[in-house]
């Protein structure tokens, strides 16, 4: 299809045309894949379902990290080390103190 032969109108009908379009091939293209793999499941004895829920379960959660430091002037304030320094520890080192000092 050479495009450069439309009007503008036409063009513009195209291009109203083209999202759904995309959107039914994908939906096809998902269907005939789910097929194919389920197929590929029963051959070995499987169902699609269970292969996806073991692959679920094994997602893996990080928990939480141990504070590292404390605030010596109010101990509920505390920080594991990681990400970006809270503005507490940035203050205490700005006046001196060393990441040493502060930690627990």
């Amino acid at each position: 299809m050479d495009i450069s032969t439309l009007t503008i109108p036409q063009l513009k009908e195209l291009l109203a045309q083209i999202p759904s379009e995309i959107k039914r091939r994908e939906k096809e293209e998902k269907a005939s894949i789910r097929k194919e793999l389920e197929a590929l499941a029963s051959k070995h004895g499987y169902s699609l379902n269970d292969l996806l829920d073991q692959a679920e379960g094994k997602k893996v959660s990080r928990g939480s990290v141990a504070p590292k430091y404390r605030n010596p002037s109010d101990s509920s304030l505390m920080w594991s080390g990681r990400g970006r320094q809270p503005k507490w520890v940035q203050e205490c080192l700005a006046a001196g103190s060393t990441l040493e000092s502060l930690a627990i």
